[in-house]
C-alpha cells in the first residue's frame, strides 16, 4: 500500500469513526497497519488507533499501540514524532493508573524540545503529568502542572486543551473540598464547549457535564447533579464511551447515597465497578468502594463496611493514592469508635494524621487541615494553597510554606 492509498484509507477510517461506526473504522485502520509501507502513514494510523481505544476504555490495547508507535517514530528519526509517541505512552499509563510511569514519560517529552510541534504538545504533556500527580495526591505539583497547561492553552489559543484543563481543575478542587471552584471550572469548560465547540467531539460536553454533576452533588444540589449526570450518560451511551459510563454510574450511586437511598445506590456501584475492573480504572474502583463502605455504614453493617475498606486499601496502596488512604483511615476511625475498639481507633487516628502531614493538607497560616470540609482556598504563585480567609486576614509577604522549607537543615 503506497503513500496516497494509505492516506485515503486513514481518511475513510476517520469518516467511519466520526459516523459512530467504530468497529468498521478499526478494521480499516488495522488493514492499513498491516499493508502500508509508508512509515509516516503507519505513525498516523497508530495515532488513530490509540485515540479510538482510549475513548472505548481499551487501555491495554491503547498501550500496545503506543509502544508500536514509539518504534515507528524511531524509524522516522524525527523528534516531533518521538515526542508525540512518548505523550501517547504517558497517556496510556495515566489511563491504567500507572502514575509514576506517566510522570517519567512526560518528563522525557519535556526534555525533547526544539521544534514548534513539540512545543505545542507541551500543554498536553503538562495536563497528563498534572493528572498523574493528582492520582498520587501530590497536590502542589498537580496544581503547578495544571496552571502550566492552562498557560500553554492561552498562549496557543487552544480552546480544546483549555476545556480539558478546566475539567481536571474541577476534579482537583473537588478532592480538596473547595466546592465553589470545583463547580466554577467545569462550568467554564461547558462555556468553552458552547462558544467554540461546534466542530468538537461531544465527549467535551459530556466531560464538563460529568464534572459539574460531581460538584453539584458535593454542594447538596442533588437535582442539578442528576440532570448533569443524565446528560453526560446519554452522550457516553451514544458514543460507546465505557470509561465515562463507569464514572456516571458512580456519580448516580453517590447521588442516591446522598439521598440515603442505599438500595438504589448499591446496584449502581456494582455496575460502575464492573466496568472499571474491565477497563483497568483502579482509582475509580477505590472511589466506588469508598461509596459502598459509606452505604454499609448507613445500614449499620460495620463488618461489611470493613470488608470494603480492606479491598479499597489494597488498591489505594498499590496506586500510591494517599488521599484514598486518608479517607479510609477516617472511615475506620468512625467504625472502631462505634465498636468501642480503642486500640484500632488509635492506630487509624495516627495513620490519618501521618497522611495529612505527608500530603501537606493543612493551611500554613492557621494550621488547620484542608480537605476536611468545604472551604474556599487560594493558591499562591508557588502553587501552595491556603484558606482564602487566612490570606485575606493575615496577608503574606511570600509563601509561609516555602519559607519553612528553605530553612530546613540541608545535607553537608
Amino acid at each position: 500500500m503506497g503513500q496516497d492509498q494509505t492516506k485515503q484509507q486513514i481518511e475513510k477510517g476517520l469518516h467511519l469513526y466520526q459516523s459512530n461506526q467504530t468497529e468498521k473504522a478499526l478494521q480499516v485502520w488495522m488493514r492499513v497497519l498491516e499493508k502500508s509501507a509508508d512509515p509516516a502513514g503507519r505513525f498516523r494510523v497508530l495515532g488513530c488507533l490509540i485515540t479510538a481505544h482510549a475513548e472505548m476504555g481499551r487501555y491495554k490495547d491503547m498501550l500496545k499501540f503506543a509502544v508500536v508507535q514509539i518504534d515507528t517514530a524511531r524509524e522516522l528519526e524525527d523528534p516531533d514524532y518521538l515526542t508525540e509517541s512518548y505523550l501517547n505512552l504517558a497517556r496510556s499509563n495515566e489511563k491504567l493508573c500507572e502514575f509514576q510511569k506517566t510522570i517519567s514519560y512526560c518528563k522525557t517529552c519535556l526534555n525533547m524540545q526544539g521544534t514548534t510541534i513539540s512545543l505545542q504538545l507541551n500543554g498536553q504533556v503538562s495536563l497528563s503529568m498534572g493528572n498523574a500527580f493528582l492520582g498520587l495526591s501530590i497536590f502542589q505539583k498537580a496544581l503547578e502542572c495544571f496552571e502550566k497547561a492552562l498557560r500553554y492553552a492561552h498562549n496557543n489559543d487552544d480552546k480544546m486543551l483549555e476545556c480539558r484543563v478546566c475539567c481536571s481543575l474541577g476534579n482537583f478542587y473537588a478532592q480538596i473540598k473547595d466546592y465553589e471552584k470545583a463547580l466554577f471550572f467545569p462550568c467554564k469548560a461547558a462555556e468553552l464547549v458552547n462558544d467554540y465547540g461546534k466542530g468538537w467531539s461531544l465527549k467535551y460536553r459530556a466531560m464538563s457535564q460529568y464534572h459539574m454533576a460531581v460538584a453539584y452533588r458535593k454542594l447538596g444540589r442533588l437535582a442539578d447533579a442528576m440532570d448533569c449526570c443524565e446528560e453526560s450518560m446519554k452522550i457516553a451511551l451514544q458514543h460507546g464511551d465505557r470509561p465515562l459510563q463507569a464514572l456516571c454510574l458512580l456519580c448516580f450511586a453517590d447521588i442516591h447515597r446522598s439521598r440515603k437511598d442505599v438500595q438504589t445506590a448499591f446496584p449502581r456501584y456494582d455496575s460502575s465497578m464492573s466496568i472499571m475492573t474491565e477497563i483497568g480504572n483502579r482509582l475509580g474502583l477505590v472511589q466506588a468502594l469508598l461509596g459502598v463502605t459509606k452505604c454499609w455504614m448507613i445500614q449499620k453493617e460495620l463488618d461489611k463496611a470493613l470488608e470494603s475498606i480492606e479491598k479499597a486499601q489494597e488498591l489505594a496502596e498499590g496506586l500510591g493514592n494517599k488521599l484514598g488512604l486518608l479517607k479510609l483511615h477516617c472511615l475506620c476511625e468512625r467504625i472502631y469508635r462505634s465498636k468501642g475498639q480503642q486500640q484500632e481507633l488509635r492506630d487509624h487516628v495516627v495513620k490519618f494524621h501521618e497522611c495529612v502531614e505527608e500530603m501537606e493538607l493543612y493551611c500554613g497560616m492557621c494550621g488547620e487541615s484542608i480537605g476536611e470540609k468545604n472551604n474556599q482556598l487560594q493558591a499562591l504563585p508557588c502553587s501552595h494553597f491556603f484558606h482564602l480567609k487566612c490570606l485575606q486576614t493575615n496577608g503574606t509577604r511570600g509563601c509561609p510554606n516555602c519559607r519553612r522549607l528553605s530553612v530546613k537543615p540541608g545535607y553537608v
